[in-house]
């Protein structure tokens, strides 16, 4: 492995990576950083390719599977991810479907054992800041939820990882953004409403500025085409657009060592 600083981010589903972190994956990897996408299911109960939701008894898994896995490579090569590597855990489904209690679900897959495999790909990886999920999987999804379990539990096994923080919306930010989406009458997917008010504003450790990436955000987001319920963002206006995706606000979960200048950089004080 090189000696350059590593960002490992963790994501539940394909698209996730372009809605939650894409400005910092494309800031560090124009910085030269390497910048990794773990993804931990294979996204089959998403909008199948004809627009059905995964608890439609007509619901296409081959099919999504397949568009799903091409989405993904296309939008993460578009947010700087130099490597993809999905750990290929089954979907569980929106929160209170019958999918959760799948034996193959990832939400209820056997934490010590998967945490175990991923702190040795952290350690593989050299990761030095790992990005996952808060403890609600930022709006209660169980995949990622789960995706935060597991992360915890293997930064705590791994000998790499210095940091881990949370994307978080500032309910400043979010109660500007969704009354200003509704008066344009923007459809806006369930990952935004159900985050609720927002995180407490004082959570926020590091603030970083991504507008220049914006235009690549949004075609990440245009990348995964099947999951429509994101569509209006990607015609969104710009302005508004930059309203909810211009800056990306993070919370820290974890250091290592007492944190320092990591107040607009994720790595700050670390080199």
């Amino acid at each position: 492995m090189s000696n350059r600083p590593t960002l490992v981010c963790v994501h539940a589903h394909p698209d996730d990576e372009a809605l939650f972190t894409g400005g910092i994956s494309s800031h560090y990897a124009k910085l030269g950083y390497r910048v990794v996408l773990v993804t931990c299911t294979d996204g089959r109960y998403g909008l199948d390719p004809t627009g059905r939701s995964g608890d439609d008894p007509d619901h296409d898994v081959p099919a999504t599977l397949v568009t799903r896995a091409g989405e993904l490579a296309t939008a993460a090569a578009l947010v700087g991810f130099e490597r993809v590597i999905q750990l290929g855990y089954r979907d569980s489904g929106m929160s209170g479907w019958p999918q959760n209690e799948d034996t193959n679900a990832f939400a209820g897959v056997d934490v010590e054992r998967a945490a175990t495999t991923l702190a040795a790909l952290f350690d593989e990886l050299d990761a030095t800041v790992v990005v996952t999920y808060d403890e609600q999987g930022f709006y209660g999804h169980p995949d990622h939820v789960m995706a935060n379990v597991l992360t915890r539990a293997a930064v705590s096994r791994s000998t790499s990882v210095e940091r881990l923080y949370y994307p978080i919306v500032p309910e400043s930010v979010l109660s500007r953004f969704v009354p200003d989406a509704r008066a344009l009458e923007v459809f806006l997917p369930a990952w935004v409403l159900e985050a609720g008010i927002g995180a407490p504003d004082e959570l926020v450790a590091t603030t970083m500025d991504v507008r220049r990436w914006a235009s690549v955000k949004q075609r990440a987001i245009a990348a995964h085409a099947s999951q429509i319920d994101n569509a209006d963002l990607v015609t969104m206006d710009s302005t508004l657009f930059l309203v909810l995706f211009g800056t990306e606000y993070y919370q820290r979960a974890w250091s290592r060592r007492a944190p320092v200048a990591d107040e607009s950089d994720l790595f700050g004080g670390l080199s």
